[in-house]
């Protein structure tokens, strides 16, 4: 086999010839940024062949002179039999400011998970037994005399027990003279035994709920005891490396190698958070014996390393949908081996269990009468509209900008993250504020909706997001065709690099707050109804913790309504997670949330392409959709 070097570290590396070398790059473990997902369309995974030949084929992407240098894109480039070098450019490797590895605390205390006045009825619980010793004449197992004693402390149901544990019966029975602690799922029909030790282990009970997201991940450690949450981390999903939105991350997995690829680095994620999140809360991970998992169609597709391919061709088809109970081992989640991990049921193709999960925390799950909207923003806007008579639910696609995704300074709601801003009508200049109040790091989604707020209002930006060359102001520079608004100078960034957004900035955010706002449009018009016609507007989705309403109104990314409609929730996917988590009678409720909505597929609906395009501008090609921001426009600009 063929051998490629990878400079400028001298890796080498042996592959079969025929083999792409973005997958020799990756397989590598080097982060080359392919954010269209192989597809040959973002041009990012540019390098330089050294030495060697390779056959690749031509790209509009690449200009005369670097084909000349020697520049390929390695997603449309294929090893050949003879040894190959390879130069990867610093400028192509995954921005560090971007997406960065390290996982970062959710600012929250310990909170309990259910009401003072509820009834505890966790899904999964531990049963401290004392198991009969074993008598000459019974003829009975240890296996037998463990499950009459589960069932004498659970009732009469039929005890499953899997191997791994069996294998534990013997020793954990005559350890403690048949005083054993059984962590067991008790189902409708059957109780599942996931855990046996010996002597009691009933106050040592931890369960993990997740959030997997398109572009973050989220873990969240529960005391089932208490039935408290005890901390969180976050952090973005490894999969960022083969793609950034779900259809760039559905065609990179064409193949069954880069399936598995991306499967190993979602459930990599998954496990640093968890031994961050433990080791956070000094709790072994193998002490997690309950999880929860709640993501988006495709997300889960790729964490149980199913083929996603027919979720983006007509008609849409998962292969997966209702949820369904895996263990750990059979996942790969470094807990508890035989813990069930429940995934949470998802709607349609683009709808996932991220939303079933977040009704959870809405209004909408308790049965009001009043009409009420969902709305989930991420790398996937994900909404669902109704009350206790109906629910119609569907999906667009926003792009990751709102977590910091695409945004050349972007970065996830972090610690250094602008999430404020004020632009000075006079001279154009910026001042900003910061999460933690530390020295800028880069920008995140909320922060990009405040400054684009302020720049429209202040008018140095245009309806379209271009920045204003009519009047000089020193944040702005004009690079040819394009502008950037420079937010922080080089020596008041913390990486001692300006902190600017481009105009292809602006337009990532333009297309996405325009994805989510006619997404909204379109499904109240299906119900014959309008926004006036909304009681209240939950905002869900991690990014919505710092999310300014008002300057969200401002953008036209949330309809214009009184405020006081609006109710943030936060990571409401998590929150969920955790719900079902701690209680029976929450998951019931999801699966019947689930069975009751009725999906709306955008992606055949040419309603949505007209209601798309008249929210491409700021706040809308009809500003009397936005009659407060009309209003704030004229004072702010008489100033």
């Amino acid at each position: 086999m063929p051998i490629v070097t990878l400079h400028p570290d001298g890796m080498m590396i042996k592959v079969p010839s025929g083999t792409i070398l973005l997958d020799v790059i990756h397989q590598a473990g080097i982060g080359l940024d392919a954010s269209c997902g192989g597809e040959g369309n973002c041009g990012k995974c540019l390098v330089r062949i050294e030495t060697g030949k390779m056959e690749s084929d031509r790209s509009e992407l690449l200009s005369a002179s670097q084909e000349a240098q020697g520049f390929v894109l390695a997603c449309k480039s294929r090893i050949l039999e003879a040894p190959v070098t390879v130069e990867i450019p610093k400028l192509s490797l995954k921005s560090g400011g971007q997406f960065i590895d390290e996982t970062d605390v959710i600012g929250m205390e310990p909170r309990a998970l259910i009401s003072s006045d509820s009834i505890p009825d966790p899904p999964v619980s531990k049963h401290f037994l004392d198991v009969p010793k074993p008598q000459l004449q019974d003829g009975l197992s240890d296996l037998d005399r463990l499950t009459r004693s589960i069932q004498r402390k659970c009732g009469k149901k039929e005890v499953t027990v899997p191997l791994p544990v069996i294998r534990q019966i013997a020793d954990a029975l005559r350890a403690d003279a048949g005083k054993v602690t059984a962590t067991v799922a008790d189902g409708s029909e059957r109780i599942y035994v996931t855990a046996l030790e010996s002597g009691d282990r009933t106050s040592q009970q931890f369960g993990i709920a997740m959030d997997i997201g398109t572009t973050t991940v989220a873990v969240e450690l529960v005391d089932l005891k208490s039935l408290r949450a005890l901390a969180a981390r976050t952090a973005y999903n490894d999969q960022i490396d083969c793609g950034l939105d779900v259809i760039s991350r559905i065609n990179y997995a064409r193949k069954p190698e880069r399936l598995e690829e991306l499967r190993a680095k979602v459930v990599r994620t998954i496990n640093r958070l968890v031994k961050a999140v433990c080791r956070g809360c000094q709790v072994d991970p193998l002490e997690v014996t309950s999880a929860v998992a709640a993501g988006n169609t495709t997300m889960i597709h790729l964490l149980l390393g199913l083929n996603p391919e027919y979720i983006r061709l007509e008609p849409y088809t998962p292969t997966i949908m209702q949820g369904c109970d895996l263990t750990a081992r059979d996942i790969g989640i470094e807990i508890s081996p035989e813990t069930i991990v429940s995934i949470s049921p998802a709607v349609g193709s683009y709808v996932g269990g991220d939303i079933t999960s977040g009704l959870l925390c809405t209004s909408i799950a308790s049965g009001d009468e009043k009409v009420n909207l969902f709305i989930d923003i991420g790398t996937n806007g994900e909404l669902v509209i109704g009350n206790q008579e109906f629910l119609l639910t569907c999906a667009c696609s926003a792009g990751p900008a709102f977590e910091g995704g695409g945004i050349e300074c972007g970065m996830r709601a972090a610690k250094g993250a602008i999430d404020r801003v004020s632009v000075d009508p006079g001279s154009g200049i910026a001042s900003y504020q910061t999460i933690g109040d530390l020295k800028p790091a880069g920008i995140c989604g909320s922060g990009m909706i405040s400054l684009l707020a302020d720049l429209f209002l202040t008018g140095w930006i245009d309806p379209a997001g271009k920045l204003n060359r009519e009047k000089e102001s020193a944040a702005i520079r004009i690079e040819g065709r394009q502008a950037r608004f420079v937010l922080a100078t080089a020596e008041d960034s913390a990486s001692g690099k300006p902190i600017m957004v481009s105009e292809p900035d602006i337009e990532n955010i333009l297309r996405a707050k325009a994805a989510i706002y006619a997404a909204c449009s379109l499904m109240l018009k299906q119900v014959e109804l309008d926004f006036a016609h909304l009681d209240k507007i939950f905002v869900g989705g991690a990014f919505g913790r710092f999310l300014d309403i008002e300057k969200a109104i401002i953008i036209g990314l949330l309809p214009d309504l009184p405020r006081e409609s609006y109710h943030y929730l936060g990571n409401s996917s998590l929150m969920g997670a955790c719900k079902a988590l701690v209680s029976r009678q929450a998951r019931e409720r999801q699966l019947e949330l689930y069975r009751r909505m009725t999906y709306l597929e955008l992606n055949t609906n040419p309603a949505y392409m007209d209601q798309y395009t008249g929210a491409l501008f700021l706040p809308h090609t009809d500003i009397k959709r936005f009659p407060s921001v009309e209003d704030l426009i004229f004072k702010t600009r008489k100033r």
